[in-house]
């Protein structure tokens, strides 16, 4: 994605980035994230682990979900003991901060395209984080459609829960 959170660019804000994935056999094996106006560069390679600007990254031991950190500007009602955390307009520097242990949660309920997020999934996952789609199900990338629906990416210690948590909401717009 050569602009991942368009709007944060035009508006000359610092939550976007420029996103690249080397993907094989529907999985990622290299991810980038380059986000020149926050001076970051996020790296990982399948099996070697991830880093932002050379220093490795891991996402945080939460394990109760009471209280996980989750970059957004709003909760619903019924999400209101999480945590807001700032959050970049860009899907792939959101995922980046479940990485980097300074968010515990990142989740959304809507199709989307599999290049916005191919290259901060498989940084998260090379951080420690569970990935998946908003069911729980494995995230393939280059498929026919180039969309997925909903992405989940938690601590280990919370994503079962936060599958239980979302699933009636995810099945009513699936």
């Amino acid at each position: 994605d050569p602009i991942d959170g368009t709007r944060d660019f035009m508006r000359q804000r610092p939550g976007w980035c420029v996103s690249v994935a080397l993907v094989e056999d529907r999985v990622p094996v290299l991810g980038v994230l380059a986000a020149p106006e926050r001076g970051e560069l996020w790296v990982a390679e399948s099996g070697k682990g991830a880093t932002r600007n050379d220093l490795p990254i891991r996402v945080s031991r939460r394990t109760q979900l009471v209280g996980a950190r989750v970059p957004t500007d709003s909760l619903p009602a019924v999400d209101s003991d999480l945590v807001m955390v700032p959050k970049p307009n860009s899907i792939a520097l959101r995922i980046g901060l479940v990485a980097a242990g300074e968010a515990d949660l990142l989740a959304t309920l809507r199709w989307g395209f599999e290049w916005d997020i191919a290259a901060a999934a498989l940084i998260a996952e090379e951080a420690g984080a569970a990935v998946s789609g908003a069911l729980g199900q494995p995230l393939a990338f280059n498929t026919a459609s180039g969309e997925a629906f909903g992405v989940l990416v938690a601590t280990p210690g919370i994503h079962a829960a936060a599958v239980d948590r979302l699933r009636e909401r995810a099945m009513a717009i699936v």
